[in-house]
């Protein structure tokens, strides 16, 4: 079996595959972000994931830093809109040592008031980059845009005034409330057998007591489509067209991943970065993004332009988008392009710290993981006459919503 799972007492799960590599990669990822924060806890989920770092009962924070790095590993974390993730890549000898880090920094952080304090205006210098980054930036605003006056619309960063009236209590009680047990998932590729990472996790994970989950997620149910223009000091019209779509667990979803990869993915002969950059010259940066969310998703497209060519860009991004709704792909292009998508992905995997986070993400959403193949099946199984469907739904002209920064 290509993947094993097993689940502890105290609700925390493992999933583990087995290579032959002399690197390994594990990670916890934990079922919380920026969409479980309440109000007056704006931009917290991600603070933690800074500041987890700064200290243990055991550990100062260069003792943490050390504890990887200094036998030649990367320690990293991540947090977005619904999740959170502490992860390493090390040598397979360290597993120990690394499962008992990971471990002790979500488990036993104490959250120093001093580091607490020089931490607050990294991650204000994190906000301020953003700012600098119109092409960043946007992505968030489009978000605000979308989600009004609803969690998965706040900045996972918060902003300067949020971050500077955090102490270390309030980021303790986000934890004991929203970092459930049952709602963690250690996930491992690496040269390990599963006994026995099954027993460095007993050891090191196991022995805290069950926190389960008992608050559900404000749910997302109002979209209103709106058009929105932003004055800028900027070189480029930034623009962000889209429309909310379908969640992690609607079977659309593989066909609107397809469908996004066909307008706007990263090979150079999407249908966007031939129309706007290779024919035309309107653009240099293209690329059309899908993120489902538990209760909700968003598909978008993203360009940058000249003022004088915004119009023309826009206009050539509807025609576009107006073929995959009114023209169904022939045999010959979907075969073409599953062969094109599923490439792609096997690509993706052959990262096995890639393959790390996808499996846990899997197994925390589903508490199971498709395989490479299982998943280049259900790509296989896509219609033209199924994508026609989606693609009438989602890129229905009269449900997108724009956001567009205008250069002064």
């Amino acid at each position: 079996m290509e993947y094993q799972y097993h689940r502890f007492n105290n609700g925390i799960r493992l999933v583990h595959k087995y290579t032959d590599s002399n690197i390994a990669h594990c990670g916890l990822l934990i079922n919380t972000g920026s969409r479980d924060e309440l109000p007056f806890e704006i931009g917290i989920a991600h603070f933690i994931e800074h500041c987890i770092f700064k200290g243990t009962l055991k550990r100062k924070s260069h003792h943490i830093i050390n504890r990887i790095d200094s036998v030649g590993g990367e320690l990293n974390a991540y947090t977005t809109k619904e999740e959170t993730a502490v992860y390493a890549s090390f040598l397979t000898e360290y597993y120990p040592r690394t499962i008992e880090l990971l471990a002790d920094i979500v488990f036993n952080s104490t959250f120093p008031e001093k580091e607490i304090e020089k931490e607050k205006d990294v991650v204000i210098e994190e906000i301020n980059s953003y700012k600098d980054n119109p092409a960043e930036l946007i992505f968030d605003e489009f978000e605000q845009q979308i989600y009004k006056n609803h969690p998965l619309g706040n900045l996972i960063l918060g902003s300067p005034k949020d971050i500077k009236k955090y102490h270390s209590s309030h980021l303790i009680s986000f934890i004991k409330r929203i970092y459930n047990t049952d709602e963690m998932v250690i996930c491992s590729v690496g040269k390990i057998e599963m006994k026995s990472i099954i027993k460095l996790c007993e050891k090191h994970f196991a022995i805290f007591e069950p926190n389960i989950r008992t608050q559900n997620r404000q749910k997302f149910q109002e979209y209103i489509p709106g058009i929105h223009t932003k004055n800028k000091k900027t070189f480029q019209s930034h623009c962000l067209i889209g429309n909310v779509a379908y969640t992690l667990g609607d079977e659309r979803k593989t066909g609107l991943s397809f469908l996004s990869n066909i307008i706007g993915g990263p090979a150079m002969n999407s249908r966007l970065n031939i129309a706007l950059r290779e024919k035309n010259g309107l653009s240099y940066n293209v690329e059309s993004n899908y993120t489902p969310y538990s209760d909700t998703g968003l598909f978008c497209i993203y360009f940058g332009t000249d003022n004088s060519t915004y119009e023309k860009a826009l206009e050539t991004v509807y025609k576009e988008l107006d073929k995959l709704k009114n023209t169904q792909l022939s045999s010959n292009q979907l075969h073409s392009f599953k062969k094109q998508y599923t490439g792609q992905l096997a690509l993706s995997f052959e990262s096995n710290l890639n393959e790390m986070l996808s499996i846990g993400k899997s197994y925390m959403v589903y508490n199971k993981v498709d395989t490479i193949n299982e998943v280049c099946i259900k790509i296989n199984n896509l219609t033209s006459s199924q994508l026609i469907e989606i693609a009438n739904e989602i890129f229905n002209s009269k449900q997108l919503s724009i956001l567009n920064y205008k250069s002064k």
